[in-house]
């Protein structure tokens, strides 16, 4: 096993949802980016600041796959900067929004 796990790899569930989010389209990565980022309440405001940071560093100049979006970078590090807890009912919350394709609104499941 490697040295150089990602902040993810030790949730599984997250994993599965991080790794089936990187091969959505564009347009799917861009809701799922919304998404996430509707879970922000959960995430202080300290974090939310050095995620702003992060974004003006690395937009379209890191290695990572979602490097390139800065809606995108918002979201990943909002989730990464979140309680495993939340990490993880987010996590399920996106496997399932992708799955049913419902991206859009992530309340919809509860209104029904």
């Amino acid at each position: 096993m490697s040295d150089n796990r990602r902040w993810y790899d030790d949730d599984p569930i997250l994993k599965e949802a991080l790794e089936l989010l990187k091969l959505q389209t564009d347009e799917k990565k861009t809701a799922a980016a919304d998404f996430i980022i509707s879970l922000q309440e959960q995430v202080a405001q300290d974090v939310i600041e050095r995620i702003y940071e992060l974004t003006q560093k690395f937009a379209g100049k890191g290695n990572r796959w979602y490097d390139s979006d800065p809606v995108m970078i918002k979201a990943i590090e909002l989730l990464k900067s979140a309680p495993p807890k939340t990490q993880r009912v987010a996590a399920l919350k996106l496997l399932l929004a992708i799955e049913n394709n419902t991206l859009e609104d992530p309340n919809k499941d509860e209104n029904n």
